[in-house]
């Protein structure tokens, strides 16, 4: 499963670059992995809350939504200084909340379990810039095919494409995917990088190979390129940029080249489940409607991705 989108079959088909973060800030991020909880989001009450009864009753009464997410991915979602649940996710998830009347609650862990945690019954969602495909929608493996679970629905929420980024000052004259054969790209093992790397990888002429290292998480890719152990990083552009922007003071990396695969960021429910997807999607059209949505993508500097509605499974 991957964050982004998984078939690459448009790895040229390329949106211009617009905006940049217009935020700062030194990134303390914590490491993937450790499914710790986090009160993150602030709880609504169930009182005076206009959509509390859309939810399911054990939801109402719990009140609670429990959210998987790798919370290591700045902007989207991150921990700030303070150790707190920061980001473009959770500031919409309290927003839905106050709509719900419940909390949602972050629970960090690593983006390729994410699915698997809704499976199990972990995750009541699963909200971590997880792009809507068609292949996560039907539970098929991206790289085999296969069907291997029943698949996912999501409410889409915002749209992004993948950047790739350099060390600042030594682009090797990287503009485009085709530019990286021959060279060493590192991403976040399961993510839309990771596939569009992989198709990439094919399609190199021999003797020019396109090497691959994927790491868990974003945070270990952008350590290992800064570390001069590869030729360029590759991630969703609000996080690229945020890279870019933060790392180093600014003076770490560079994107390079124009955005690919525009595809929208979905909160991932389990199929079935089909009143709480509904009351998901009915909040965010609240929020969007009331003016927090795009008071929120204008604080995180995302207003590039913005959507004027919640859709449904609007996957590619």
């Amino acid at each position: 499963t991957t964050r982004r989108s998984t078939a690459a079959k448009s790895a040229k088909s390329r949106i211009a670059v617009v905006g940049a973060i217009a935020v700062a800030g030194t990134l303390l991020l914590s490491g993937c992995g450790d499914q710790t909880k986090d009160k993150g989001a602030p709880a609504g009450s169930a009182k005076g809350a206009p959509l509390a009864a859309k939810l399911p009753k054990e939801l109402r009464d719990k009140g609670v939504i429990t959210v998987g997410s790798d919370i290591a991915y700045a902007p989207v979602e991150y921990k700030d200084k303070s150790g707190n649940t920061a980001g473009i996710d959770p500031d919409l998830a309290a927003a839905m909340g106050k709509q719900l009347g419940v909390k949602f609650e972050f629970q960090n862990g690593t983006f390729d379990t994410l699915i698997t945690g809704l499976r199990s019954k972990r995750y009541d969602i699963a909200m971590s810039a997880m792009t809507d495909t068609k292949d996560r929608e039907n539970g098929v493996d991206p790289d085999t095919g296969k069907k291997v679970g029943e698949g996912v629905d999501f409410v889409d929420y915002f749209n992004a494409g993948v950047s790739v980024y350099t060390p600042k000052g030594k682009t090797q004259g990287i503009k485009t995917w085709d530019d990286l054969c021959g060279k060493k790209i590192v991403v976040q093992r399961g993510t839309t990088s990771h596939d569009l790397a992989k198709t990439q990888a094919k399609k190199c002429p021999s003797g020019k190979k396109l090497a691959i290292e994927s790491f868990d998480d974003d945070q270990q890719a952008q350590t290992r390129l800064r570390a001069g152990g590869a030729d360029a990083g590759s991630s969703d552009f609000p996080v690229a940029a945020w890279a870019v922007k933060t790392s180093g003071g600014g003076k770490d990396f560079q994107i390079v080249g124009d955005q690919v695969m525009a595809a929208p960021y979905g909160i991932a429910v389990a199929k079935g489940n089909t009143q709480l997807r509904d009351a998901l999607q009915a909040a965010l059209n609240a929020v969007i409607k009331n003016g927090e949505y795009d008071k929120i993508v204008a604080k995180w500097g995302v207003e590039a991705g913005a959507v004027k509605e919640a859709s449904l499974n609007g996957g590619k």
